[in-house]
């Protein structure tokens, strides 16, 4: 099983907006920053686990993926498989049309604390871009 820890963050300052991804494949620990266009914060966190979701269909198909995130709304909304928000509609359409691929995704809300990494790599993402 696939471990992805997944965040997004947003800089309302410089309307500048990443996500952080990392995962651990047993020993393999792969880290990965993806600078976004800017968007709210709960936006990016979905964009996050998009992106993760694409990488691991390069690295790891047919692989039973764990998601972890600190937002509780992606975590509930991907779980339940249902919103009623306009916005993140289409990002769970999509988020769902991904983990097909997949024989299994869990996902799971971990406190901020246990997600420091990916926390760490979508804020370095946020200054990857140019001004």
């Amino acid at each position: 099983m696939i471990q992805v820890y997944t965040d997004g963050a947003t800089n309302v300052n410089t309307e500048k907006s990443g996500a952080g991804i990392y995962i651990k494949a047993g020993e393999k620990k792969l880290e990965y920053t993806v600078p976004l266009p800017y968007m709210s914060n709960h936006e990016a966190e979905f964009h996050a686990i998009i992106e993760a979701l694409k990488i691991c269909k390069m690295n790891f198909p047919e692989e039973i993926l764990s998601f972890r995130t600190d937002s509780k709304v992606a975590a509930d909304v991907i779980d339940k498989g249902r919103t009623k928000n306009k916005q993140f509609l289409p990002l769970l359409e999509i988020i769902q049309a991904e983990a097909a691929d997949f024989p299994f995704l869990f996902i799971k809300w971990i406190p901020e604390k246990e997600n420091s990494r990916a926390d760490q790599l979508a804020r370095k993402a946020i200054h990857q871009q140019s001004s």
